[in-house]
């Protein structure tokens, strides 16, 4: 699960492979082709920096634990893997795990305790950097967040461990969750040139399936590990990840049975793929929603190392005035084919339990926007269209990465929604890694942007107040009362009472409208009526591949 992520030159067996993925070879096959849109940099769960990565490590390296999603509730289900059953202490400051004695590395060296202990440590050494470097909150660590390895674990016996948890913590399994790596391979591994030097190794994995080719930029190739526990005799064969960058090409791909998967199908090709017998379109509800910005701070202030408010976002009332006037149903309707929906907040309606379904999006309303305006004293003095309040005109930039057609289209409606309303608005498209590292300097004054919220939910790294300790708060939001409540959360251990506080912090957001929450965007995954036992969560949409079978 993506919670947060060896060249083979064998040509002539990636010619046998890819060109015959046509519809009668893959029809006919136990195997599946994946599409996706580029190739990876690693197969290793420590440098797993993209979702492909993250479902292609997680295939290769297991879990002390893995997971089911119940829709019903919106949460995690946690089920045993390389952990067969747990014991959590009274307090929950401690948790002991049986481990499975039947797993055994790719190169025959048994899975024991000490894989466990020396992941962590792997994880989370600053010297390697690795994927999840930072996220050990709930560990005891030194200064460098460096896990404390002799405070946390106690080894019982190769196949019995005890984790135990920082004190006012309250850890759950998402904790213990991470793709465990063999220490016999990577321990005389200089770890400050680790991130180079394991492309050069050939991986000794424990997963479902192990590496069989990586072709670069070309496919990664994986075959069933009929010795894993997690095999199944009616279960896949092969599976392939094909790199086609093209989007139209993996589309045309897919409707000739050349591919059994791709996700991130774009709206306006829903139609079309559903006329074809032989596929299913699966949307999975949006973990993903677009924004428009308003930075709440000065940004010639923040260089100053200075927290004031901004000239124009600074105001509440100029954002509320913002969100009312910015036909959003539109975008989905229009764009979005309905394929989302309009959003009122950061918690995505898939957590049931902690959404505040009593919050309703704030509806299109320009005359109220100007309402809102006029009273908080912005008038049009000089009668050129364009409302100023003392020497501020309401004109800004609004800034979008390049190369996203939805952002695009988006920005146009948000541009001639405010125009309407007596705003001056020129768009601006900069190259994404230059957007990205103006929004995150503080930068830029307004633009369009998109979350992932992760699971379980997180909203103390985009929202909490202070900037240097938490950098995802990129719109600068400064609110006390909000801080009160995000620590409350972070402290709470009933998950009731969680979700009330959760509930509580959107309300407040609702006050504030620290940027105008666009819409929740599906992502939209199409795959072959053949693959049976699939299930497309939130969690992805290769989890529990393993349990997939092909019908013939």
């Amino acid at each position: 699960m993506n919670i947060k992520r060896i060249s083979f030159l064998i040509l002539f067996l990636l010619i046998a492979f890819l060109p015959s993925c046509n519809k009668e070879n893959s029809s006919h096959s136990n195997r599946v082709i994946i599409g996706i849109s580029s190739d990876i940099e690693s197969t290793n769960p420590l440098f797993a920096f993209t979702p492909n990565e993250g479902n292609i490590s997680e295939l290769l390296y297991l879990s002390l634990v893995q997971f089911d999603w119940d829709k019903q509730k919106g949460e995690l289900i946690p089920k045993p893997m390389l952990a067969k059953d747990w014991y959590w202490n009274a307090d929950s400051s401690s948790i002991t795990l049986d481990l499975r004695n039947d797993v055994y590395w790719s190169d025959g060296v048994q899975f024991t305790a000490n894989d466990v202990v020396f992941s962590f440590d792997v994880y989370s050494d600053p010297v390697v950097q690795s994927s999840l470097y930072g996220t050990f909150k709930n560990f005891y660590t030194d200064t460098s967040l460096h896990i404390d390895i002799n405070k946390t674990f106690t080894v019982e016996s190769p196949f019995k461990i005890k984790i135990n948890f920082k004190k006012g913590s309250i850890p759950n399994f998402v904790d213990i969750g991470l793709p465990l790596i063999p220490e016999h391979v990577f321990k005389n591994v200089d770890r400050k040139n680790l991130i180079t030097t394991e492309k050069d190794m050939k991986p000794v994995t424990d997963g479902p399936f192990y590496l069989s080719n990586w072709e670069k930029n070309q496919a990664i190739i994986l075959k069933a590990n009929k010795k894993s526990f997690l095999h199944k005799s009616s279960g896949l064969s092969e599976l392939i990840f094909k790199v086609v960058p093209d989007y139209s090409s993996r589309i045309m791909q897919l409707k000739r049975d050349e591919i059994d998967l791709t996700e991130d199908i774009e709206a306006g090709d829903v139609a079309q793929l559903k006329n074809i017998s032989s596929l299913v379109i699966s949307p999975i509800d949006g973990r993903d929603y677009d924004y428009a910005a308003w930075n709440n701070i000065d940004p010639d202030a923040y260089k100053r190392n200075k927290i004031i408010p901004n000239k124009i976002f600074g105001d509440e009332k100029v954002r509320e005035a913002f969100t009312f006037a910015i036909n959003r149903q539109e975008i989905v309707h229009d764009f979005l084919n309905d394929l989302g929906q309009v959003a009122s907040g950061p918690v995505s309606p898939i957590f049931k339990n902690a959404l505040d379904t009593m919050l309703k999006p704030l509806p299109y309303d320009p005359d109220e926007a100007k309402r809102i305006l006029a009273a908080d004293g912005w008038k049009d003095v000089n009668q050129d269209g364009i409302l100023e309040k003392g020497n501020q005109k309401l004109s800004f930039t609004f800034y979008i990465p390049s190369g996203n057609p939805r952002r695009k289209y988006a920005a146009t409606i948000i541009k001639n929604d405010l125009r309407k309303i007596g705003a001056d608005i020129k768009i601006e498209s900069l190259e994404p890694q230059v957007f990205f590292q103006r929004m995150f300097a503080h930068e830029l004054n307004a633009w369009m942007a998109g979350w992932s919220v992760p699971i379980p939910l997180d909203l103390k790294s985009p929202w909490y107040s202070d900037l240097k300790n938490t950098p995802l708060n990129v719109y600068g939001y400064q609110s006390k009362a909000a801080d009160v409540i995000l620590n409350l959360i972070v402290h709470e251990k009933s998950s009731k009472q969680r979700d009330q506080l959760y509930k509580k912090f959107q309300e407040l957001l609702y006050k504030d409208n620290p940027v105008t929450f666009l819409y929740w965007v599906d992502n939209i995954v199409a795959y072959n009526r053949r693959i049976k036992n699939i299930s497309i969560t939130p969690l992805g949409d290769v989890e529990h591949c393993w349990n997939w079978s092909i019908t013939k």
